[in-house]
């Protein structure tokens, strides 16, 4: 008897529009206890040059449809010198439909980008999604010629704090009382320097790594039916 091949599930981003904000706020609210009204939202997308969000969507086509993709299996763009790091971006106006599972965002003023957001469905935890976005994050960053990431993460949240170590962050101070719905505490957590080619290096390989990481769990990452990829750091 003929072992039925795994699913294979293909997953992408783009950047986040207007339209999507509705859904966007629907997921936070799965992912947080106190999520930003959508008004927020719509006031950070009207400035993009110091503002930048994206989506991540569930493009996995359905089971019949899997041995039309088989040709393409594995993860786009993946391999050294080929990071997907920047956004992908329509082509034409028509928008998507393949769910949103997850988002994330930064400020970038001066040298300086600041993570806002970084949300994952519950039931897609633990897939390296939220680390992607993370790792996108970055790729952005280095595009706009910023020096630091920083954020803010709650002191309880010991697995984000692992991942923002794993990428090169350290504690740099505490917010006392940061957070509206419980009064928790806040650690403030800033990168390496951006400009350093010994750092550079490390996300590169961190990348590859989480690309490999996917491929071998049968998750592609790729362009949307109407994007086209803009990829390298």
């Amino acid at each position: 008897m003929t072992e039925s091949p795994s699913l294979t599930r293909r997953f992408y981003l783009e950047a986040m529009r207007s339209e999507d904000i509705s859904e966007v706020s629907s997921v936070e609210r799965r992912c947080f206890p106190n999520p930003w009204p959508e008004s927020a939202y719509r006031r950070e997308l009207r400035n993009p040059g110091n503002n930048y969000y994206v989506v991540l969507r569930d493009g996995t086509p359905a089971p019949a449809a899997q041995a039309d993709a088989s040709a393409g299996s594995g993860v786009e763009n993946a391999g050294r010198g080929r990071i997907p790091f920047l956004p992908l971006r329509r082509h034409g106006n028509e928008p998507s439909t393949d769910p949103i599972v997850g988002f994330s965002g930064m400020w970038i003023l001066y040298d300086e980008a600041h993570v806002t957001t970084i949300g994952v469905l519950p039931e897609f935890r633990g897939l390296g999604l939220g680390e992607l976005l993370l790792s996108h994050l970055f790729g952005e960053a280095r595009r706009r010629r910023a020096e630091w990431l920083t954020l803010e993460v709650r002191v309880s949240n010991s697995p984000a704090q692992s991942l923002y170590e794993k990428y090169g962050f350290t504690r740099q101070g505490l917010r006392r009382r940061y957070y509206s719905d419980n009064g928790e505490d806040a650690y403030i957590m800033w990168s390496s320097s951006l400009r350093d080619a010994g750092y550079n290096q490390k996300l590169e390989d961190l990348h590859d790594r989480l690309l490999e990481r996917l491929a071998s769990e049968n998750i592609q990452v790729g362009k949307g039916d109407h994007d086209h990829a803009h990829t390298g750091p």
